[in-house]
């Protein structure tokens, strides 16, 4: 896939020009590994974990697939001030990633000063199942439900749990492999901040039950004679 970037302001000045054009990008890819691939290609770009993408005209997602002949642009930080990552995490971040997680920078990101507890919850494939071995895991997603639905289930998170400010606040990020995902490797990374340990280890148990029940996202594990989509009666 073949696509230009626009870039503004500081992007630009970096860059010495006002539009980037790459070539030979994989057919699935989304704002975030555009990103990454900007950086790998452009570093004087510099840091772009800031940096929103826009479609068209307007903000989209981290997440948010992009396609042959989208107007994509990358937008800095407007003179408003940076986004406001804390009451993101408050509230609740997901994100789909089709690059392997790091389970340790998702703990960095939700950490805070405030919070004296910080819960992680990884899961990754496993080598055996169902008495076969699994060669991978292919993690298919309806990505347009796929956050609205994470939206609901850390608002219903943090009104069971009554969380709220405090050393009733909580941070929380979550973040699902899709794609293939080998075994040893993250498909599920939650990591959950709070004052208090109490809050954090039921918020945690709380989105990873959650998620499993609810979430759009679907698991097939191959086998060496086969393979088997995950919640199927076989």
């Amino acid at each position: 896939m073949r696509l230009e970037i626009q870039l503004f302001a500081s992007l630009r000045e970096r860059a010495g020009r006002s539009a980037l054009v790459l070539d030979d990008l994989p057919d699935m890819l989304d704002v975030a590994a555009l990103k990454r691939e900007l950086a790998r290609r452009h570093p004087e770009l510099g840091d772009l974990s800031v940096v929103r993408g826009v479609v068209g005209t307007s903000y989209v997602s981290e997440s948010t697939a992009l396609h042959p002949g989208d107007k994509v642009a990358l937008l800095p930080p407007v003179s408003g001030g940076e986004p406001d990552k804390a009451q993101e995490l408050a509230h609740g971040l997901f994100e789909l990633c089709p690059e392997r997680i790091d389970p340790a920078l998702a703990q960095a990101r939700v950490a805070h000063a405030d919070c004296g507890a910080i819960c992680m919850f990884t899961g990754t494939t496993r080598a055996e199942n169902r008495g076969k071995t699994v060669l991978r895991l292919e993690y298919e997603a309806f990505d347009a439900m796929t956050a609205p639905e994470m939206a609901r289930i850390f608002e219903r998170c943090r009104r069971e749990l009554d969380a709220g400010d405090g050393a009733r606040a909580l941070r929380m990020l979550v973040q699902h492999r899709v794609g293939t995902v080998a075994v040893g490797e993250p498909s599920v990374v939650i990591a959950v901040a709070s004052p208090h340990r109490d809050l954090a280890f039921r918020a945690c148990r709380f989105l990873i039950d959650e998620l499993k029940a609810s979430l759009p996202i679907w698991k097939k594990e191959l086998y060496p004679d086969g393979q088997h989509w995950i919640g199927e009666r076989s």
